[in-house]
């Protein structure tokens, strides 16, 4: 058994949940924030058998695909605010980061 966690951005959360329910998979969404970006993702714990590990991989890829952002960066602490301007920049969100983790016992009560 392998226990998947799947962090994704949630522009891409409903998407991802609706097409893991029709594949039958359950999950356990959990609401989290990225570091770089302050932004927030939605981080899916799902567990399943070892021969479906790849079926869950193609579901989270084909649903939660990287695109570019637009985004200012925040004023450093070393800069001085008059004069500081922030330049927007272009930043790559979404996909998805996924952990697959060995399971050596699961219990449900």
């Amino acid at each position: 058994m392998k226990l998947i966690f799947a962090i994704v951005q949630d522009q891409d959360s409903n998407r991802l949940s609706d097409a893991l329910t029709d594949a039958n998979f359950r999950a356990t969404k959990l609401a989290s924030t990225g570091g770089f970006l302050k932004a927030g993702n939605t981080t899916f714990i799902i567990g399943v058998e070892d021969k479906q590990v790849d079926q869950v991989l193609d579901i989270i890829r084909n649903n939660c695909k990287a695109r570019e952002q637009i985004m200012s960066p925040a004023a450093s602490l070393g800069v001085t605010v008059d004069t500081y301007v922030p330049y927007p920049i272009e930043v790559q969100v979404g996909g998805a980061t996924v952990f697959v983790m060995p399971v050596d016992q699961f219990q449900q009560f």
